[in-house]
């Protein structure tokens, strides 16, 4: 690991231009290229003290052992310079986009003599024309199949045209009247090229041209009673609507635009683009990479800009470029896209209407293909048991951790704390044995201490039924995550864990025998969080003599883990499956864990007075409300006139009553944001918030992201 001071340029040996700079390994491997408007101000940012720099950029100057630079004289010949070196030397710490799959186009040889329409992938080639890229390749020859009765353009392979012209007998195609036959020479070269002029024009949306020239010849036709022809004409027209209606339209003012989206997490990005033409989606495409430097949702925008059209010119680049954030500065990238095109170029996040409409379409399909490409890693077999040896490997561990447990807390600020168990077994989801539990040991925010009674809790559980059978207990098939023992630990809690109660006031065996919650040990228990969160647990552990389970912790910023009583923690390869799988534990854990947390919270807040009264269930409780129609005309009923109410007995009328009367009448609540008094809810007894006020006053303006998240 280089020292990044043995490298670093003398004070004003860097010139303040516009430039690109390299940074080479000690094996003269160019290992980051960038940009910059100045260059002795942002190597400058290189050379700081190591400690404010973010972990990625630390690592990439410490790898590297020299620094290199080339001047310019734009920003905009900057972006270029930056874009080929990119390309030419790979560099491993720069963002680089791959291919989610390989993209079928529909390609069109305009380079020669009689242009051929056919199905192409990879690189493309000078001179020929290109329209996607499509998802599926039937999908390009279903649309070839329709528009080639009306421009019965060349299909056929080199070999079968040649084959053609030295027998004089045209393909299959040629008799049925979708190939011009340009090989016998039922039309020549210059003929058969502007049918191909004309198909690649009625690809790039010029579509209302051909329709109408269409029907007019129809028309005429009609008029002089060559009702074949006409039937020809009306054929070919039915079959172009056709080919339209594939591309259903989504800009009514029949818009050029691509549309750029991207779904990110701390260690990949998807990026998905909508080729729009003629306000008709045209083609699609995606790209997944690793986010192996500090870089913002503008940065990935500008690299994907790049990957986009760094080889494009004309036409391929479109008027339009809608974005979900800008590139900083956007000046430099807006003109490099002018100058590829050769006209102007927008470059905007759009606002509102349909374009805004079609991103949120595009930003949805980036999220799906973030989680696909997770997924698709997490359900291979192979990749999964790499996963499980490389996380064995890495710990130490004496063996595979088959089964893995992950804990997390969730709170809004210190109120209603929760805690979740989420279970993998051989790297794939075990719902059915998901937990949920409520912190009872203890009032306020104490995220390590959660965490000990939570570990606590969970496996005096399983010592007691060790205990009572005297062996590992067998498979508890059948069972659904979301339960309640009763004891307030959804799914399946300990009565009582550190802080109240007495263990066992729930038998630990379903009817049948089979072991009730909690009956497996795992191997493996990640906890969300650092070294507090680590040592609490393995505290935990230690308290209640078990030593054959291994802890470690996932540290959300800087996905590093950590194993207890080790001050370093254990950096997993960013490649690494094993890191995967942990970082999808860790997630679903998370998840689980905030999905809980909100529904408590917005359960706390529908509470109304009813709920005070012990043995009142929902169903009675809506009866009270539909027969007095509001509960504070419930509190002024007599026991006798509470008794009417179905299922109410005078026991429970009494109960209800006393209850009512206890409580004193709250003053009216308050909306704090319109200053609104609001009305007790007729349907629970809450304060009931009208349609266009907040609802929740404690989180209005809190994001999701953010809601329910332990600081």
């Amino acid at each position: 690991m280089a020292d990044p001071s043995s490298y670093r340029p003398k004070p004003g040996q860097i010139p303040d231009s516009p430039g690109v700079y390299r940074f080479r390994d000690e094996h003269r491997r160019v290992i980051y290229v960038g940009k910059a408007k100045s260059l002795r101000q942002r190597l400058a940012n290189y050379f700081q003290d190591l400690a404010g720099l973010h972990p990625r950029t630390r690592t990439m100057v410490t790898t590297a052992a020299s620094v290199e630079w080339t001047v310019v004289s734009t920003e905009v010949e900057a972006l270029q310079l930056e874009y080929s070196w990119i390309k030419e030397y790979d560099p491993r710490f720069n963002v680089k986009y791959r291919d989610d799959k390989s993209y079928p186009y529909l390609a069109v040889t305009m380079n020669e003599e009689f242009p051929r329409v056919q199905v192409m992938r990879g690189h493309k080639k000078k001179g020929v024309r290109y329209f996607g890229p499509y998802v599926h390749a039937w999908a390009i020859r279903d649309t070839v199949d329709l528009l080639l009765r009306v421009f019965p353009v060349r299909t056929c392979s080199a070999g079968v045209f040649k084959n053609a012209s030295r027998t004089g007998r045209p393909c299959l195609l040629g008799y049925i009247g979708k190939c011009s036959a340009p090989c016998v020479g039922r039309v020549s070269a210059e003929e058969h090229r502007e049918l191909a002029e004309d198909f690649c024009d009625f690809m790039t949306g010029r579509t209302g041209t051909y329709l109408r020239r269409l029907e007019r010849q129809m028309a005429e036709a009609a008029e002089e009673m060559e009702y074949e022809r006409a039937a020809r004409l009306r054929d070919d027209i039915e079959a172009l609507r056709k080919a339209m209606e594939k591309n259903a339209v989504v800009l009514a003012d029949a818009t050029d635009a691509d549309l750029i989206a991207v779904a990110e997490d701390e260690l990949e990005a998807a990026v998905q683009i909508f080729h729009v033409r003629g306000g008709r989606v045209r083609g699609q495409r995606g790209w997944v990479t690793d986010k192996v430097e500090e870089v913002t949702t503008g940065a990935l925008v500008e690299h994907a800009l790049q990957q986009l059209y760094g080889e494009e010119s004309g036409d391929a680049v479109p008027k339009e470029v809608l974005v979900p954030a800008l590139p900083e500065p956007v000046e430099p990238v807006q003109e490099w896209l002018t100058g590829r095109r050769g006209s102007q170029v927008s470059l905007r996040i759009p606002q509102r209407g349909d374009k805004r409409a079609l991103m949120e379409t595009v930003e949805r399909n980036a999220q799906q293909a973030l989680v696909l490409h997770k997924t698709k890693r997490a359900s291979d077999l192979t990749t999964r048991s790499r996963a499980l040896e490389e996380i064995a490997d890495a710990l130490e561990l004496d063996s595979a951790p088959l089964r893995i447990e992950c804990y997390d807390i969730s709170h809004l600020q210190g109120d209603d704390v929760v805690a979740s168990m989420v279970v993998f077994e051989d790297g794939l989801q075990r719902k059915g044995e998901y937990r949920r539990f409520q912190i009872k040991g203890f009032e306020g925010q104490d995220d390590v201490r959660s965490m000990h009674e939570v570990i606590t809790r969970r496996f005096r559980r399983y010592l007691v039924e060790k205990e009572r059978t005297g062996e590992w207990a067998e498979d508890t098939a059948g069972e659904q995550a979301g339960g309640s023992d009763g004891d307030g630990d959804v799914g399946g809690g300990v009565s009582g864990g550190v802080g109240g109660g007495t263990n066992g006031s729930h038998p630990l065996t379903e009817e049948d025998g089979r072991p009730k919650r909690f009956a497996y040990p795992p191997q493996l228990v990640v906890v969300d969080g650092g070294q507090p969160q680590v040592a609490a647990a393995k505290r935990a552990l230690d308290e209640l003599g078990i030593d054959d389970i291994a802890v470690c912790g996932l540290a959300k910023r800087l996905e590093e883990v950590w194993l207890p009583d080790q001050d370093d923690p254990v950096v997993l390869p960013r490649t690494s499956e094993g890191l995967y799988l942990l970082q999808r534990v860790r997630d679903e854990a998370h998840r689980f864990a905030i999905t809980y947390q909100r529904a408590k919270r917005a359960k706390r807040f529908r509470a109304g007075p009813l709920d005070d009264v012990p043995g009142l269930g929902e169903t009675r409780k809506q009866a009270l409300i539909k027969h007095f129609g509001s509960v504070k005309k419930l509190r002024s009923a007599t026991i006798d006139e509470i008794c009417e109410v179905q299922g109410i007995g005078r026991k429970t009328a009494e109960t209800i009553a006393v209850t009512l009367a206890q409580a004193a009448p709250a003053a009216p609540a308050v909306n704090t944001a319109t200053g609104e008094i609001m009305e007790e809810d007729h349907e629970t007894g809450a304060p009931e918030t009208t349609a266009d006020a907040p609802g929740d006053p404690v989180t209005a303006g809190v994001s999701d992201e953010r809601r329910g998240q332990e600081p």
